[in-house]
């Protein structure tokens, strides 16, 4: 099979290219590198140190025999996008080519208009670029558990059956994001559903959890092909801030009460999740929802944990609470389902299993690389404007994507 990976060169992006490659698939990579550019906006860098993308793409053929295709350019580029699926024909397109960050759409106007436009309008341009060129393609399209928000009720994968006034009907989930970029994601999947409804499209939104972890099979072949480990406040997820953090000796900055419940998963089920919904496709017409995570813990339990694996690994950590930027409950009912993968055969790796390896370790191998600059939060969810360490402007590639 024949898969565009866009946003090939990113954190997901880049382990899931080379373990669809791995299992036979012909790849192409699609990506602007503008991640790159950001970390030099945010004077930061990945904690791992990650090659360029054409000598990725060289050491996994060196150690795979297989060959990965890489196409530079912008999903805002009408010409661009729509010329690369016309001549490659894929049978599936895997969309992660979007500002992923919930913090950088809050820092600022500009950088909140930098993500919904960058997201929403490059997400039609591959709509409609499958509609013209290759409408029996399959679209596999990121989308975020933080679409739902933290509704009091049970979270169920894309859609709930409501009875009103003695009247049933399924209809799409209520949609609570909690910033700009999660927004961003909801405009996606209404525009998406859209598609399939009146184009026939086929298309499966992941509505994916809070990823951790760097290792794949894959990846851990060469020291070139290793993956993003993002530590600072903006891009950095709880997990990987509190095992750098933990490494350094700083205090596990806990937002506010820490009763905040989400959904976690390792980056090797990311990775199976994609090929899952590759290979099992949707009906065309149909716009089919998967809630990928395989497990839910509170921001104090994975303190606590860190705090506990630190431990094991002889020194300390310790916990430290502190004003929360964000603008959530900090208490609150959670509970989502989440079958559809497993049922398709998904065979989760926890938390417990791999935090020390993929995690702690990792941060204790490269800390002469942290910045304790970065590592507190700079971004307040409730001021709209950028704070000291944030100032620049939203990172423009300067070719397109």
């Amino acid at each position: 099979m024949k898969v565009l990976v866009l946003g090939g060169d990113g954190y997901c992006g880049w382990p899931t290219s080379l373990h669809l490659s791995d299992a036979g698939h012909e790849v192409v990579i699609v990506d602007n590198c503008v991640r790159r550019q950001i970390d030099h906006e945010l004077a930061t860098q990945s904690l791992t140190p990650i090659t360029d993308m054409k000598q990725r793409v060289k050491a996994w053929q060196e150690v795979s025999g297989q060959t990965i295709a890489v196409e530079f350019g912008d999903l805002l580029d009408w010409e661009f996008i729509s010329d690369v699926v016309r001549r490659h024909q894929p049978d599936a397109i895997v969309h992660f080519a979007e500002q992923r960050a919930a913090p950088y759409s809050m820092i600022d106007r500009r950088h909140a208009v930098y993500t919904q436009h960058n997201n929403v309008v490059g997400n039609l341009n591959v709509l409609f670029a499958i509609q013209e060129f290759v409408p029996e393609c399959h679209l596999v399209k990121l989308g975020t558990m933080g679409e739902y928000g933290q509704p009091n009720i049970d979270i169920e994968e894309g859609y709930i059956e409501i009875e009103h006034n003695g009247r049933k009907d399924v209809l799409p989930y209520p949609k609570q994001p909690g910033s700009w970029y999660h927004l961003s994601k909801v405009h996606d999947s209404h525009n998406i559903a859209f598609a399939c409804r009146i184009w026939g499209m086929r298309a499966t939104d992941l509505n994916q959890g809070v990823v951790y972890g760097t290792v794949t099979p894959q990846t851990e072949r060469d020291p070139r092909l290793i993956n993003r480990f993002d530590y600072e406040e903006v891009f950095g997820t709880v997990l990987n801030r509190f095992c750098i953090q933990a490494a350094i000796g700083h205090p596990l900055t806990v937002y506010g009460k820490g009763g905040q419940i989400r959904g976690f998963l390792d980056i090797r089920d990311t990775v199976r999740c994609i090929e899952l919904a590759v290979e099992n496709p949707a009906e065309f017409g149909e716009f089919r929802v998967f809630n990928q995570f395989t497990e839910e813990f509170s921001v104090n339990q994975l303190a606590e944990m860190v705090v506990e694996a630190a431990g094991k690994l002889g020194f300390e950590a310790r916990i430290d609470n502190i004003p929360n930027p964000r603008v959530e409950k900090e208490e609150h009912y959670y509970n989502a389902k989440r079958t559809k993968l497993l049922d398709l055969g998904l065979q989760p790796h926890y938390l417990g299993d791999s935090l020390l390896d993929s995690l702690l370790n990792i941060a204790l191998e490269y800390r002469d690389r942290i910045d304790p600059d970065v590592v507190m939060p700079s971004v307040d969810w409730r001021e709209g404007r950028a704070k000291q360490r944030v100032h620049k402007a939203p990172a423009q590639p300067s070719a397109s994507l």
